[in-house]
């Protein structure tokens, strides 16, 4: 269980349809209680416009790490990725775009939201 303190929001860009990633994301983040905060693009234009800016698709789940209160990552936009290469799995700091479920454990650790 996430029993650690950290100066981050966790934020999960998401939609209302299901999705295989997604599912994954939530069943770590239960698994290791960690709180998170969700957005869901398909009913956001502007959360769908940061997506695709962000990793050139309506990729998710997308996870930041965010100040409090943001949606954004705490260290700014991401380096943006080659035109048209898949985010997927990428640690980009602030920033993971659909994970595995060890990526997003590593991810999680290296933000702070586990030990």
């Amino acid at each position: 269980m996430a029993d650690v303190e950290t100066p981050y929001e966790l934020v999960m860009y998401s939609r209302s349809s299901g999705c295989p990633y997604v599912s994954l994301a939530k069943r770590v983040l239960k698994e290791e209680g960690v709180p998170y905060r969700e957005i869901m693009i398909d009913r956001d234009a502007q959360a769908r416009d940061l997506v695709v800016g962000w990793t050139g698709f309506q990729s998710v789940p997308t996870l930041v790490a965010a100040q409090p209160g943001s949606s954004l990552p705490h260290s700014g936009d991401p380096e943006p990725l080659p035109q048209g290469s898949s985010p997927r799995g990428i640690h980009r700091g602030a920033m993971i775009t659909e994970p595995s479920a060890e990526e997003l454990r590593r991810w999680l650790r290296d933000n702070g939201f586990l030990a």
